[in-house]
C-alpha cells in the first residue's frame, strides 16, 4: 500500500504522515517549499496544486526520477500517483476569519476546487483506486438548532466562501467518481483541536493561561469538536475499509460541549483554574453585535452538533481518544 498525501506540513497532514511513518507505510508527500523535514521512508514532491505540471521529486534516490535536468516535470506527478493506491487530499486555503483578498470565493475556488479536481483527475488516469478528501463540516451549515444535529447525509447548506467551495469540490470529485470508477470517500469535520491548534480556540487557550477573566460562564450551546488524533484515525481507517467507498462521513470526539464547559476543560488540561463570569448570553450577543463582532459571538454561542452514527456503523469505528485526553495533547509535543 502506497499514500500520495497533500498537505502534510499542515495541522492535519502532518499527524496524517507521522501516523503513516509510523506504521511504516509507503508515501510521497506533496509540498509548495523545500523547507520541509520529511522523515526516511517518505517521497517528497515540490510543487503547487494550481500547477500539477510542474512538480519536481525533492528526494535523492527514491524511485520517482531524482535527476530533474533530463525529467519531465509533468512525469514525476504520474510517476508518483501510478505508484500510489490512495490520495489522501488535505491541503487547502483554510478557512480565514479576516479575508482581504479582492475576491475570497475565486481564491477558494483555485485551490479548493480547481486543484481538487485536477489532481484527482491525474489520481484517476493513473490508476489510484481511492481519493480521501477532507472536507469541512460548512458544507452541511454555520449552526444547528439545539439537539439537532448535522446528518452525513442531509442536503447540504454550505456557509461562506470556504464552505462553498468544499461543496464545489465535492461535487466535482463524486462526478469524477461516476466517470472513472476512483473510489471517493469525503470527510467533515467540525473544528480540530489539537497541539498546535490556531485560529479562534487558540486564541481563547491563551487568554485562559493568562488567567483572564472570561464572561462565558453561563453558555449553555453544544458543539462537537473533533480532537486531530481522532480524525486522523478516521482518516486511517478509510483508507482500505470496504464500506468507506464513495460515502461522505461525518466525525467527532462523540461528545458535544458547551463553550463554558469547553473553557473549563481547557483549563484543567493546563492545570489551572477556569475563571469564567456567568453572563447571560443575550447580553453577550447585544455587546458583540454593538462591537461589530456578531459572527464570533455567534460562533462562541451558537450551537453546532454532528451526528456519527453513520461513521460508527458503516465503518465499526469509534473515537480512540476521549476529549479530556484531547485537550491534553494541545499541550504537548507531537
Amino acid at each position: 500500500m502506497r499514500i500520495f498525501l497533500t498537505g502534510s506540513s499542515g495541522f492535519v497532514g502532518g499527524v496524517i504522515l507521522d501516523r503513516l511513518v509510523a506504521q511504516s507505510v509507503e508515501s510521497y508527500a506533496l509540498h509548495r517549499t523545500d523547507v520541509i523535514c520529511i522523515p526516511d521512508g517518505v517521497t517528497k514532491l515540490l510543487g503547487d496544486l494550481t500547477d500539477l505540471s510542474d512538480i519536481k521529486n525533492a528526494s535523492v534516490g527514491s524511485d520517482v526520477y531524482s535527476d530533474q535536468s533530463t525529467v519531465d516535470p509533468a512525469f514525476v506527478l504520474d510517476m508518483a500517483l501510478a505508484n500510489s493506491d490512495v490520495v489522501i487530499h488535505a491541503a487547502a486555503r483554510a478557512h480565514i476569519m479576516k479575508d482581504e483578498v479582492a475576491e475570497p470565493l475565486a481564491e477558494y475556488r483555485r485551490l479548493n476546487v480547481e486543484g481538487t479536481i485536477n489532481l484527482a483527475q491525474q489520481a484517476a488516469i493513473a490508476g489510484v483506486q481511492r481519493f480521501i478528501f477532507i472536507s469541512s463540516i460548512k458544507v452541511n451549515g454555520e449552526q444547528t438548532p439545539l439537539d439537532q444535529p448535522f446528518m452525513a447525509d442531509d442536503a447540504p447548506a454550505p456557509h461562506g466562501a470556504y464552505g462553498i467551495s468544499k461543496w464545489e469540490a465535492e461535487e466535482g470529485l463524486k462526478q469524477l467518481a461516476t466517470e472513472t470508477g476512483m473510489e471517493v470517500v469525503i470527510i467533515r469535520p467540525p473544528l480540530v483541536y489539537g497541539a498546535g491548534v490556531k485560529g479562534n480556540l487558540a486564541s481563547m487557550i491563551k487568554l485562559v493561561t493568562k488567567g483572564v477573566p472570561l464572561p462565558l460562564g453561563a453558555v449553555h450551546n453544544q458543539r462537537s469538536l473533533v480532537a486531530v488524533d481522532n480524525l486522523v484515525d478516521l482518516i486511517i481507517t478509510c483508507i482500505d475499509h470496504p464500506a468507506a467507498a464513495n460515502q461522505v462521513f461525518l466525525v467527532s470526539d462523540g461528545h458535544d460541549l458547551s463553550t463554558t464547559n469547553l473553557l473549563r476543560g481547557v483549563a484543567s488540561a493546563m492545570g489551572k483554574s477556569s475563571r469564567l463570569l456567568p453572563v447571560p448570553s443575550f447580553i453577550l450577543m447585544l455587546a458583540g453585535t454593538l462591537l461589530g463582532k456578531k459572527e464570533v459571538t455567534q460562533r462562541l454561542l451558537g450551537s453546532l452538533q454532528v451526528d456519527i452514527t453513520k461513521t460508527r456503523n458503516l465503518l465499526d469505528w469509534e473515537p480512540p481518544i476521549s476529549v479530556s485526553e484531547g485537550l491534553k495533547r494541545c499541550f504537548t509535543k507531537r
